[in-house]
């Protein structure tokens, strides 16, 4: 169904019902899958036949919301995991291990950051942190012979600077590497990162893909496009035998369109067992049968409310790509022309003391440890999601201690604006 538009991919993608059959996928809650003999188990376990034997590895649930969000991704492939910290973690560990190095945007969500610069470091794994806006040259000197990915966000969260993707894809296919990029704020709705030269997408279902806050999940995609054999020196465990799968290797076996999420699966869910339960995909994909009329929505608040904060004599300074003044704005003009996202950073004059006043006082927007919902949500990432990053790492992410990151959900915008009028009248 891949030559369909998003919206009707968002309805009807991934799943085509027989005569009879549902309607609505079905959620096979189901942990083990019953076979006539042994041999034909055995073809599964050896990765010569499609099929199902344990739900920690897949589910049909499972496969036919992460076949709808290939589709919206225009990718060949795809995974859910238990969460959008699995799928990133995942994505590069399939390819980078021990000894191993990475390029990443130093601009990314604090949990990301961490993962990759403390939790893999115990790994073996090492990490160079460039800014989305560094030059060139910058960029060029970060790669090493041993880095095998380079990492960014399209909208990062909590900064919301944009990535350009095109310009660290060309840097990455530079060194023979993919580019990785966690599409998560501005969804396949709002930008395709593999129009744009990146190689693998991830995402947290959490947030906007889910759109409810019902169900924590991820997603790994892949285009298909990348040519692992090419680069085979580079990544052995693609390209090289698998002997814990009789001597399979993936990038010959299932080629550019199936190897890096078979060998995901295949190898990290089965040791690592990250799974997003059926019942859990079963909710993402009732939020993404509406997720391009939400996106529409939630861009729409966002763009009022960063109008309205951005010509607030209590406001320092507004973060949001759709203002014309913004930093971003060109690059959001390029990737994100329908609008980005519901998500506004912004920080009060008066620092840290003014923002807690200014959050104390909210009504209708709550104080919550998540993001892009249905309603309105509102968090302090210094004291919060990104409380493990010491002050020089949080003004190199772009988030300063007293920056408020604002989640417009889908109610009214004058209701919202009011909302943060009186709040910040309280200063």
């Amino acid at each position: 169904m891949q030559h369909y538009r998003p919206e009707t991919l968002c309805v009807q993608g991934g799943y085509t019902p027989g005569n009879g059959e549902p309607r609505q996928i079905p959620i096979v809650q189901s942990t083990t899958f019953k076979y006539a003999t042994s041999q034909d188990m055995g073809k599964l376990f050896d990765l010569e036949a499609n099929g199902y034997f344990y739900s920690r590895l897949q589910n049909p649930t499972c496969d036919y919301v992460a076949a709808k969000i290939a589709a919206l991704e225009g990718g060949t492939a795809a995974m859910l995991t238990s969460s959008g910290q699995a799928a990133n973690f995942f994505a590069l560990f399939n390819i980078a291990t021990c000894g191993d190095h990475i390029v990443s945007s130093s601009s990314i969500y604090g949990g990301t950051f961490n993962l990759i610069a403390v939790t893999m470091a115990k790994m073996g794994i090492q990490v160079t942190f460039v800014s989305p806006d560094c030059s060139d040259e910058e960029l060029e000197a970060a790669f090493r012979p041993n880095t095998k990915a380079v990492f960014g966000e399209t909208i990062a969260n909590p900064a919301l600077t944009v990535l350009d993707i095109e310009r660290f894809a060309a840097a990455a296919h530079a060194h023979g590497v993919p580019l990785i990029v966690d599409n998560t704020f501005a969804t396949p709705v709002g930008c395709r990162p593999f129009d744009w030269g990146a190689d693998i997408v991830t995402h947290s279902t959490t947030k906007y893909m889910d759109g409810h806050g019902v169900a924590v999940g991820g997603a790994i995609v892949d285009s298909g496009k990348f040519d692992w054999m090419a680069h085979a020196d580079k990544f052995p465990g693609l390209c090289t035998p698998d002997e814990s799968y009789h001597g399979i290797t993936y990038a010959e076996k299932f080629g550019q369109a199936g190897a890096f999420i078979t060998k995901c699966t295949a190898q990290l869910m089965r040791d690592f067992g990250c799974t997003q339960s059926p019942q859990s995909a079963f909710y993402l994909n009732l939020g993404l049968e509406s997720l391009h009329v939400r996106m529409a929505r939630h861009c729409e608040n966002g763009q009022a409310v960063a109008e309205f904060l951005a010509s607030h004599p209590k406001v320092e300074s507004v973060h949001y790509c759709g203002l014309p003044g913004d930093p971003y704005h060109a690059l959001a003009q390029k990737y994100l022309p329908h609008g980005s996202c519901g998500v506004v950073s912004f920080e009060v004059k008066g620092g840290r003391p003014a923002a807690e006043v200014f959050m104390s006082h909210l009504r209708l927007a709550a104080i919550e440890t998540h993001v892009a919902d249905a309603r309105t949500c509102c968090l302090n990432p210094a004291t919060s999601t990104h409380r493990q990053m010491t002050e020089e790492q949080l003004q190199e992410a772009g988030i300063p201690a007293g920056l408020i990151r604002l989640s417009c959900g889908l109610e009214n915008k004058e209701d919202l604006i009011d909302d943060l009028r009186q709040a910040l009248e309280a200063i």
